[in-house]
């Protein structure tokens, strides 16, 4: 598992609640004020995800109003950049003299060298925040700085390829090791870098192994929701993304496996999944098989033998759910 801090408000006595999620957002992010009619019992989670540079905090909170001001800045500025995905609530921030309403599935950005203020409304706001130093983003110097304040859609364009990141991220981490930290960390900078040079029309300015990363999370995403067709092959995907086949083989090598053993792992993870889940006891093998694009049912029980040990119909048994 990644390394992993949790705070909740909870562990902290009542009168000192407000005062510690502040402290513990001026350390996450950067100082600022907070303010909130549920100050009195302040209610708050936040996890913190280490992934080198970067790191990533699913949070779920009552209402706050965050306000960073120019003497704050003057006193301490970390020079990174916040990205925050809106799942639950709504929000208005101010930058200088600009006001941008943000809808779960949103993202927002706040600088902190730049003064703010953020109103977070809702019963309960659910974000993932993501904290980013300005330096590692590869852009042009000042290009990402005219990001801050605009509304990025997380259901659109490329907002989609790192709110779902994030969301999976944020979901499990359970398959990755305190050593993957620093890779998903590359990863996130070259999405958000993606973001943001889609955002400023600047994409040429990015290096060519960003651009080349980006195009194998498409394309593995591609996979993923494609898993059904039983034409999915190495020629309709290269296709599907404007590239050659052969050029599709390099991308995948880069990652130590192959197009075909990717398909093969996350057909067979997924028809897993359904063999043991209760909902699904009375579906047949079969019928499990061709949801997974397995067209026979002789070749998934070859191939799901081959990876767990056992034909499908006795890893059912063995493992009810």
């Amino acid at each position: 598992m990644l390394n992993e801090t949790v705070f909740r408000s909870d562990t902290v006595p009542v009168a000192d609640r407000f005062d510690y999620w502040q402290e513990r957002l001026g350390q996450t992010h950067a100082p600022m004020h907070l303010s909130s009619e549920h100050a009195h019992d302040y209610r708050a989670v936040q996890r913190i995800l280490d992934l080198g540079t970067v790191s990533v905090w699913p949070a779920a909170y009552h209402p706050l109003v965050f306000r960073r001001t120019a003497k704050q800045i003057r006193q301490s500025d970390p020079e990174v950049f916040h990205l925050s995905l809106l799942l639950n609530g709504c929000g208005v921030a101010a930058w200088k003299k600009r006001n941008t309403q943000y809808r779960p599935y949103d993202f927002h950005c706040n600088d902190s060298s730049v003064p703010y203020e953020i109103h977070a409304h809702g019963e309960v706001i659910r974000t993932i925040g993501l904290e980013i130093p300005k330096a590692v983003l590869p852009l042009p110097r000042g290009a990402a700085d005219r990001v801050v304040g605009s509304r990025l859609p997380g259901r659109t364009g490329m907002g989609v390829l790192l709110a779902q990141f994030l969301t999976q991220l944020a979901d499990d981490t359970s398959s990755y090791l305190p050593s993957d930290g620093p890779r998903l960390g590359t990863v996130v900078t070259d999405l958000v870098a993606m973001l943001f040079a889609h955002t400023l029309e600047t994409a040429d300015d990015l290096p060519p192994e960003t651009h080349q990363r980006i195009l194998l999370l498409r394309v593995q995403e591609f996979i993923r929701q494609n898993l059904h067709d039983s034409q999915l092959t190495p020629a309709a995907i290269a296709a599907a993304h404007h590239i050659s086949v052969r050029y599709l083989h390099r991308l995948f090598h880069s990652e130590g496996t192959t197009v075909a053993a990717r398909i093969r792992h996350l057909r067979l993870e997924a028809a897993l999944h359904d063999l043991t889940d209760p909902a699904l006891r009375s579906t047949p093998i079969h019928a499990i098989a061709r949801r997974w694009g397995y067209s026979r049912a002789s070749e998934f029980s070859r191939a799901f033998r081959a990876a767990y040990g056992l034909p499908p119909k006795d890893y059912r048994q063995q493992h009810p759910g």
